[in-house]
């Protein structure tokens, strides 16, 4: 069996979505045992009802929440009865539980993991790397994403390379296409780094590199990966997912503003059902911490059953698949160039 921890606590929508997606979870993977922290009676409330294998769900009291509002660093040390808390030091502790998925907060995950977790030999500083679906029914993913405002091109190379084994081993794409997110498509654009980090990684052949990108081709299909510090990669993925929603309110808005555009709206309303799913980001799970030495997946705060069923369905693929191992045992061989 693997196992594998729910912080059933922190998100909008918690600890329903939560529970709902274990459930959604462990009728998908037959070989997956999974344990929920959080408060035991709201928990079991969630579960009331529900038809589930009681064998495979262990519940861990955890009175505590973290909200998104608090200091990180103070309720990692201060919010030890938390139910994130509590998962972070059972995920460190018990060698038989692989991996960890929250939908709390991030600055406290992110502390607690390099805290409490700690990094595969060799990693600088693990990123966080979301999903996004592409025009040509592909997806991309996005490297660092919030983890690390401040980059090296040293970190900038081994997000390339964590992100490219991540999409090849999870995803099965062959050969991911790499690109780094710049200014421009030339490769002296960009500032120092930037430039360094393009050199970089035109100099690693296990990875497939393919040049800077503009941010306005992130949903071309043209590429795999993009690598980004945590900054303008939060920002890439925030404006990109924001624009999509807002389209899809402007488009309903037009619909409904004159009689001709409904009728029309009608006749297309299979299609219409079909594009809101494609750019629906719960449909895409979370972003993976890649680099801890356990694994650890981020869902969104807003994140129902759905997303959350997704989450542990990529913490279940990124052990299954020995993510981990491989990452070491590529980066190790870059270890004495990074910065």
């Amino acid at each position: 069996m693997l196992r594998v921890l729910i912080d059933c606590f922190g998100g909008d929508h918690s600890p329903q979505a939560n529970v709902d997606g274990a459930l959604t979870a462990l009728s998908r993977f037959e070989d997956l045992q999974l344990i929920l922290t959080g408060d035991e009676t709201s928990v079991q409330e969630c579960l009331s009802g529900k038809s589930y294998d009681a064998s495979r769900i262990e519940i861990v009291h955890a009175p505590e929440v973290i909200g998104c509002d608090e200091k990180p660093i103070d309720a990692v040390r201060l919010k030890k009865e938390s139910s994130m808390m509590k998962a972070i030091r059972m995920l460190r502790d018990d060698d038989s539980i692989s991996a960890m998925v929250s939908t709390g907060s991030t600055g406290a995950l992110v502390a607690a993991a390099l805290t409490r977790i700690g990094r595969v030999r060799g990693i600088i500083r693990p990123a966080f790397c979301p999903i996004l679906p592409t025009m040509d029914g592909g997806r991309v993913g996005i490297c660092d994403s919030g983890a690390n405002v401040e980059v090296t091109a040293g970190m900038l190379r081994q997000f390339a390379i964590m992100s490219s084994l991540y999409m090849e081993h999870v995803y099965g794409v062959p050969k991911p296409r790499i690109a780094l997110l710049n200014v421009g498509k030339e490769a002296e654009k960009g500032d120092e780094i930037h430039q360094q980090a393009y050199n970089l990684l035109s100099d690693t052949p296990e990875i497939n590199f393919v040049g800077n990108m503009e941010s306005r081709d992130l949903l071309s299909g043209r590429y795999d990966v993009v690598v980004a510090d945590g900054f303008s990669g939060n920002v890439l993925v925030k404006t990109t997912e924001g624009t999509a929603l807002e389209l899809l309110k402007k488009l309903k808005k037009d619909i409904y503003s004159r009689t001709l555009y409904k009728l029309g709206a009608l006749l297309m309303k299979k299609m219409f059902a079909d594009e809101k799913e494609f750019m629906n980001y719960q449909n895409y799970g979370g972003s993976v911490l890649l680099g801890t030495s356990k694994t650890i997946v981020k869902g969104h705060g807003s994140s129902k059953a759905t997303s959350v069923a997704k989450c542990i369905e990529q913490a279940y693929l990124m052990e299954r698949s020995a993510l981990a191992a491989k990452t070491e045992e590529l980066i190790l061989k870059y270890e004495h160039y990074e910065d």
